[in-house]
């Protein structure tokens, strides 16, 4: 091929990408809960159990832990619903083994999955940040809120990743279960509603191993430069790699099964 029909070929393809976002947006949001539960659960946890606390509440460093911990929470759980669920529900629709029969192939649909995914997780965030600014001491400068949530997309790959493999790998009603059973587990023992400090020692240990408390740990450095411990990145590459190896795998298997 031409490096000339390369070039006139790229066009098309940020096209379909496109049309898949704007597809997979309208699709999501014509069904409001799907937006609501995404928005809500983060923001009550953040107004019942951090508010009312004064020595949390009234510290600027604590509150800021607190806002980025529950923000991550709402992210995971954005990312292990919308593809974990998300893609299990889609691939019991009729439409969707035409979709994948395409030509286009399957970037401009993961393209399209991956970017919404990452709008619905954000948009988690902000009641949790506006909460934690209207009723609280958490005061991070412009640039650390830039960075954070720079931070937290960069963070959220390792939970797409482990979404991905969840929901090509099981059909929806099993999809559903799983995610819950992964998601608070992961949440607690990363310390997302539990400060690790309060652990003991055996389970802080533990804790430094699993990629919530490695994205925790990142976040807060980012947002307060407390430091994150020696190899949070380093767990969090690793947890990437796994998770993006099973999504691959599971991806393959589905397809082989659907389209032999």
């Amino acid at each position: 091929m031409s490096a000339a029909t390369t070039t006139a070929a790229r066009p098309g393809v940020l096209t379909l990408c496109l049309l898949h976002v704007r597809f997979q947006f309208l699709e999501t949001v014509r069904v409001p809960i799907a937006v609501i539960g995404n928005l809500v659960f983060p923001a009550l946890a953040m107004f019942f159990f951090v508010v009312p606390q004064d020595a949390v509440a009234g510290d600027p460093l604590q509150s800021t832990v607190a806002v980025a911990s529950l923000s991550l929470f709402a992210v995971c759980s954005a990312c292990l619903f919308s593809y974990g669920v998300g893609v299990a529900e889609d691939r019991q629709q009729p439409f969707d083994p035409f979709v994948r029969a395409l030509p286009a192939g399957p970037l401009p649909r993961m393209v399209g999955r991956i970017v919404n995914g990452m709008i619905f997780s954000l948009f988690g965030v902000v009641p949790v940040v506006l909460i934690g600014w209207l009723f609280t001491a958490a005061a991070p400068s412009a640039i650390q809120l830039l960075v954070g949530v720079v931070t937290l997309v960069v963070v959220a790959v390792p939970f797409t990743l482990l979404g991905l493999a969840v929901g090509y790998s099981l059909p929806a009603k099993a999809a559903l279960p799983v995610v819950q059973v992964i998601l608070f587990p992961l949440a607690f023992a990363g310390g997302l509603f539990l400060p690790p400090f309060l652990f003991p020692a055996w389970l802080d240990t533990v804790s430094e191993l699993t990629p919530t408390r490695a994205a925790r740990d990142v976040l807060v450095q980012t947002l307060t430069g407390e430091p994150a411990y020696a190899y949070a990145w380093v767990v969090l590459i690793g947890w990437a790699a796994v998770f993006a190896a099973l999504a691959v795998a599971a991806y393959r298997r589905d397809e082989g099964r659907r389209f032999r």
